[in-house]
C-alpha cells in the first residue's frame, strides 16, 4: 500500500535506536525525507544515510533543543509536513523500574517530566507554525500501556505519559479545523534496549529470577506481564503504526489512541 509520504518531511525525536529508528527507516523507505534527532548518532542510524536524512545531535532535555531541530529541518528542506515526538523513557541519571513510589525524587520527577512531556511540548509549540504555514500536518505522540495502567515503579513515567495523552486530546481539537492532525500510539513493553542492554531490565528480572536475560524476554517478561500474543512488541511493529497515522491515509483520523502493545492492556 502506498502510503503517499513521497517529499514529505518528517522530524523523529529519539531517533537513533529502537521505536525511533524503526520509524526513522520506515519513513526514509516511503519516500519521506527525514531529520532524526537523538543526542548521538548510531551505527544503525549511519546506515540509512542519504541526502534525505539529516541527523541533528541534541539533547532534548534542553528547552532550546526541539525547537533547533524544527528549525535545522526547515534549513534543510523547506517545511516539517511530520513530528514524531518519540524520544522518552528514563532521562540521564533515572533508573526504572523502582521497587516503589517512595523511590523517585523531586529532581527525578522533574526529570522525567522534562524528558517525556515538556520536549514534546516544545516540539510541537516550534512545529505548529511551520505547519500551518504550509497547510496542515501530522503529529503522533509515542505515549505508553503505562498511561492508562499505571505502576508504582514507574509512576513519575506513567504519569507523564497520561499528561501526553491528554495534551493530544487538546492539540487535535484546536489545530484539526486547521489541517493538523494529531494522535497518540502506545505500545506496551518493547524489545528495545532498555530491555535487551547489559544491565537492563531483562537483566535486572533475571537475576531476581535466577534465569538468564534471553528467557525472560521470550517467556518470563510476557507472562509476568500476561502479553495475550505471549511476546514483547517488535519496534517494526509500532513503526508501522506510526507510519500510517502520519500518511495521508489516515486523513479521517485525529486525536485517537492506537495500542500496539501485544494485549498488556485488557480494559475497555
Amino acid at each position: 500500500m502506498d502510503l503517499k509520504l513521497s517529499g514529505r518531511v518528517a522530524v523523529v525525536t529519539g531517533a537513533s535506536k529502537g521505536i525511533g529508528l524503526a520509524v526513522t527507516r520506515t519513513l526514509l523507505e516511503e519516500g519521506a525525507r527525514v531529520v532524526a534527532a537523538s543526542r548521538k548518532p548510531s551505527a544503525e542510524l549511519d546506515a540509512l544515510a542519504g541526502p534525505d536524512l539529516v541527523h541533528v545531535a541534541v539533547d532534548l532535555m534542553d528547552p532550546a533543543a526541539p525547537a533547533e531541530v524544527v528549525a535545522r529541518a526547515v534549513e534543510a528542506f523547506g517545511r516539517v509536513d511530520i513530528l514524531v515526538n518519540n524520544a522518552g523513557g528514563p532521562p540521564p541519571g533515572v533508573t526504572l523500574p523502582r521497587r516503589s513510589f517512595l523511590d523517585a525524587t523531586d529532581a527525578e520527577w522533574r526529570a522525567m517530566f522534562e524528558f517525556n512531556l515538556f520536549s514534546a511540548v516544545r516540539a510541537v509549540r516550534a512545529v505548529i507554525p511551520v505547519m500551518l504555514e504550509h497547510g496542515g500536518g501530522a503529529i503522533v505522540n509515542v505515549s505508553s500501556g503505562n498511561a492508562r495502567q499505571p505502576s508504582p515503579i514507574n509512576v513519575d513515567y506513567g504519569a507523564a505519559k497520561a499528561a501526553m495523552n491528554n495534551l493530544t486530546k487538546v492539540l487535535s481539537a484546536e489545530f484539526g479545523p486547521q489541517g493538523i492532525r494529531v494522535n497518540t500510539v502506545s505500545p506496551g513493553p518493547v524489545r528495545t534496549a532498555w530491555w535487551t542492554d547489559e544491565g537492563g531490565v531483562a537483566d535486572m528480572i533475571a537475576a531476581q529470577a535466577g534465569t538468564d536475560r534471553d528467557t525472560v524476554m521470550d517467556s518470563v517478561a510476557p507472562g509476568m506481564m500476561n502479553l495475550t500474543t505471549g511476546r514483547l512488541v517488535d519496534p517494526q511493529e509500532v513503526a508501522d503504526a506510526v507510519a500510517l497515522l502520519v500518511s495521508p491515509r489516515s486523513a479521517s483520523t485525529t486525536g485517537a489512541e492506537f495500542a500496539v502493545d501485544s494485549g498488556f492492556l485488557k480494559e475497555l
